[in-house]
């Protein structure tokens, strides 16, 4: 991974995403295929690496001790932390680095979502450090990161696994990194509502049929199937995103006649 480094360089023309973590290899697959594989190597984002452990200030790299107070579990000491953090932060213009998010993975944070992952895209980059352990010093908390991001009610043995989420989700939003921007536009979440069902080649399927109107040939027919669909899937599986979808007269007349009634505030 040519990426994979210890050396970096700030290249302001590109974004910048810093990964501290201390298990790197754990991003060695699915960084390297796919949209984000292609997003690198078209110099539209650059992922960096850091590895806490070579943070550590003594000769055993040690990067984690009990807690004050007792309990179970080691905490993931500050020095490390703030050591990689200052130290990637150091090699970007003050004006760049006022502007990049350091973030904490933690499941104390807001919870990550499309809006969030259009927020960071606008960024000139970011920072993600990944917990491990019981946790991490609170002081990292309270005076170096200024976000915590967390995927939502689940327990993960560390913050690699929503650190790729995140980067999935923000890089695909970057202009160029996806083939057709309708197909980032028109993704579920993206438009507020759940995406409409999808079908291809064959027509027929062990006697399942692929709906007529997507073979008609009229697109003003597919579109209201299309849209129609959409409303339908929201209302039956996310009921809660269509309160605060933008939706048409016309939307609002096709739910209405399924039974939804929008809710105000």
């Amino acid at each position: 991974m040519e990426w994979l480094q210890k050396g970096f360089e700030a290249v302001v023309d590109v974004m910048q995403i810093h990964i501290l973590t201390l298990f790197p290899l754990i991003f060695s697959g699915p960084f390297e295929e796919g949209i984000l594989k292609r997003a690198v190597d078209a110099g539209i984002v650059r992922i960096s690496l850091h590895n806490i452990r070579d943070y550590a200030r003594d000769k055993h790299r040690v990067v984690d001790d009990y807690q004050y107070g007792g309990g179970s579990g080691m905490v993931m000491k500050p020095e490390p932390i703030f050591d990689a953090v200052e130290d990637v932060l150091s090699s970007f213009p003050e004006e760049l680095r006022c502007d990049m998010p350091v973030i904490l993975l933690s499941p104390q944070g807001r919870v990550f979502n499309q809006a969030v992952a259009k927020e960071l895209s606008a960024k000139p980059g970011m920072l993600l450090i990944c917990g491990r352990y019981e946790g991490v010093d609170e002081r990292v908390r309270e005076h170096l990161a200024t976000d915590e991001i967390s995927l939502g009610d689940i327990v993960l043995s560390g913050g690699e696994i929503a650190a790729m989420a995140v980067v999935e989700a923000v890089v695909r939003l970057l202009p160029g990194a996806v083939g057709s921007p309708e197909s980032v536009e028109g993704d579920s979440i993206t438009s507020g509502l759940l995406q409409h069902p999808l079908y291809t080649r064959p027509p027929s399927f062990r006697g399942w049929e692929v709906p007529p109107v997507l073979m008609s040939g009229d697109h003003g027919a597919i579109r209201r199937w299309r849209r129609q669909q959409s409303l339908l899937r929201t209302l039956e599986r996310r009921p809660a995103l269509l309160d605060k979808a933008a939706l048409t007269d016309e939307d609002l007349r096709f739910l209405r006649s399924a039974g939804y009634r929008r809710r105000e505030g």
